[in-house]
């Protein structure tokens, strides 16, 4: 089970880190589903984890105060917005993959903007 913990926990840091550069792949879900994974597999890793100059703020601001950085928060609102171009402006995309694209870009900022910020 522990090498099960430690490859999810590698696995979900990994698509972390991809998602803060990635616009719809989310990076706090991630970051948190890592640190549970190395909390029950590795306390030094989690340690790491929490101390760590990028992911420790993102864990520990949520699991406090389920905020997200209002920076973060404008980041990613950029870089959602070629998405958001791609999925309402372009004809090469069939209308379906653009409805998906525009309702999945839409939930993601929803969802973003009405976490507290910090």
């Amino acid at each position: 089970m522990k090498w099960a913990l430690l490859a999810t926990g590698w696995l979900s840091l990994g698509l972390g880190l991809v998602g803060i550069f990635l616009p719809l792949l989310p990076t706090t879900p991630f970051l948190l589903l890592a640190a549970l994974c190395f909390s029950k597999a590795s306390p030094r890793l989690h340690q790491w984890l929490l101390e760590h100059k990028i992911t420790g703020p993102i864990i520990l601001d949520w699991r406090a105060r389920r905020v997200i950085r209002i920076k973060a928060k404008i980041v990613a609102s950029l870089l959602l917005l070629p998405t958001l171009y791609l999925a309402v402006f372009t004809e090469k995309l069939p209308l379906p993959v653009r409805g998906a694209l525009l309702l999945v870009v839409v939930g993601v900022l929803l969802f973003l903007w009405t976490r507290k910020s910090r």
